[in-house]
């Protein structure tokens, strides 16, 4: 065999690894929020984006700690944020009946929201962060500081919110009543350690395909590597849908977007100057990108259209899919990253 047939083997069994454990997950996720009563936001937001961020977090670390490329730990992250957003189109294309975010909680506006200011601050990092790169704590640029304590604090209140929502725990669910409290931890364990194993090895696979292939850092980085590590969230998020469980599902895209930005934070800690003002300009095309995506994802949350507007497809959905492209095209051309 091949070592280009054995590295594409690889990938196709990390893919089905995160498939089948993600479709657990979801399931495991689902019947945790029915029996604690925390909700599927919060299950979404916390646990489930927090599993499925976990491949973008060691990939864009070891980006800069292991290959010295800020671009191409920034290109993950940024480009992960896309691909997620994108997502969100393609739970619209299969939810057949109404567009998805007319089925999902007005309360997912406020982690939209969340993800559009990180992305900002993150933006005027990029573009603005060479002026006052002097300005550090340690080994972290100021940009940077911001996001991660407008996440802390962001979350905090999202949370909060939730919270108050919330209902009392069922003691005989219906519909998981067969299933035991202690049995569906270890098996919501299981699988998100499944998740988190499968997710990392598919990005150091991804990694090894730029190699035999001859593919360029940039496509790499920010679009291979990005939509790659995404493949947690894109399981967990068709497997939520299945499942009814639309605001879990929307809750990990955003949760895990979110993660995403706040992750620069660590990934500047891991590099010898601040990361948003040593990567390429470039990346700023992205942030706003993101921007724009969250501000349809807030306008679908919003307008709660009861018809889709091209019969399998939402208005808003085929702009999150053009955004993408145009996004992925702007990376791809622009050649940032490493090679």
């Amino acid at each position: 065999m091949s070592l280009v047939c054995l590295v594409w083997l690889k990938f196709f069994l990390c893919l089905a690894v995160i498939l089948f454990a993600g479709t657990k997950l979801a399931r495991y996720g689902d019947v945790i929020a029915e029996k604690t009563g925390l909700g599927r936001i919060w299950i979404g937001l916390i646990f489930l984006a927090a599993i499925t961020s976990m491949p973008e977090l060691v990939t864009s670390v070891s980006a800069v700690v292991l290959v010295n490329s800020p671009d191409l730990a920034l290109g993950t992250l940024l480009g992960s944020c896309l691909f997620n957003l994108s997502i969100l189109a393609l739970l619209d294309i299969l939810h057949a009946r109404t567009p998805v975010l007319t089925g999902a909680s007005s309360r997912h506006v406020a982690s939209a929201g969340l993800g559009i200011v990180l992305a900002a601050v993150a933006a005027g990092g990029i573009m603005y962060g060479g002026r006052i790169s002097w300005l550090t704590l340690g080994r972290i640029g100021v940009p940077s500081i911001i996001i991660l304590i407008i996440y802390l604090l962001g979350m905090r209140r999202v949370l909060q919110r939730e919270r108050n929502s919330q209902v009392p725990a069922e003691t005989d669910c219906s519909q998981y009543s067969g299933v035991t409290g202690r049995t569906i931890y270890i098996k919501f364990a299981l699988a998100a350690a499944a998740v988190v194993g499968a997710g990392i090895w598919l990005s150091y696979v991804g990694d090894e395909i730029g190699e035999v292939t001859g593919w360029s850092a940039s496509f790499v980085g920010s679009l291979f590597l990005a939509i790659t590590t995404s493949a947690p969230e894109l399981a967990v998020a068709i497997a939520a849908l299945r499942l009814n469980a639309i605001d879990m599902a929307v809750a990990d895209i955003l949760g895990a977007n979110m993660l995403d930005l706040a992750v620069i934070a660590l990934v500047d800690v891991s590099y010898s100057k601040p990361i948003l003002s040593s990567a390429s300009t470039t990346h700023f095309i992205t942030a706003v990108i993101v921007v724009a995506m969250n501000l349809l994802v807030i306008a679908g949350l919003r307008l709660r259209q009861k018809r889709k507007t091209f019969v399998f497809i939402s208005w808003y959905a085929l702009a999150l899919i053009g955004l993408y492209i145009f996004g992925a095209y702007a990376i791809f051309t622009s050649s940032i990253g490493l090679r």
